[in-house]
């Protein structure tokens, strides 16, 4: 798949997925292309500029540019050595442990938002991570 910057005769500029440029050149050599704005078929490429890849969060934390990106890079590597990473299985793991069917210890991992407010609501200690977890990052 590849992704064009395109332009109508009239100033209308819009992007648009095609699954190669022949595909792309092939659609606009039929006329098939048109402008989502006003309809013209008199469409062609825009100028664009290269997509530049965002560096990972991981990579921004690798040499900390902050005080406060050395504060969550601690944060991580701490969370890392002192706790489990029980995944998707945190709320489940850690109702558990607050029932008692399962000795405390320190975990962290992944709840969708309602599971995360049934904890909550339930008394179960929980706190959001201001960072992904590592089993996700690149």
């Amino acid at each position: 798949m590849i992704r064009y910057t395109l332009a109508c005769d009239q100033g209308h500029s819009f992007d648009s997925w095609f699954k190669s440029s022949a595909a792309f050149d092939a659609l606009h050599a039929a006329g098939h292309l048109e402008c989502p704005v006003c309809g013209t078929a008199r469409v062609d490429k825009a100028l664009m500029a290269p997509v530049v890849a965002k560096p990972s969060p991981a990579a921004s934390l690798a040499s900390p540019t902050s005080e406060l990106e050395a504060r969550l890079r601690a944060l991580r590597a701490h969370l890392d050595a002192h706790s489990d990473d029980v995944g998707r299985d945190f709320a489940d793991e850690a109702r558990r442990m607050h029932l008692g069917e399962v000795p405390e210890r320190p975990i962290h991992g992944q709840a969708r938002p309602e599971e995360a407010r049934a904890l909550i609501e339930d008394g179960v200690p929980v706190l959001p991570l201001p960072f992904s977890p590592s089993k996700t990052r690149n």
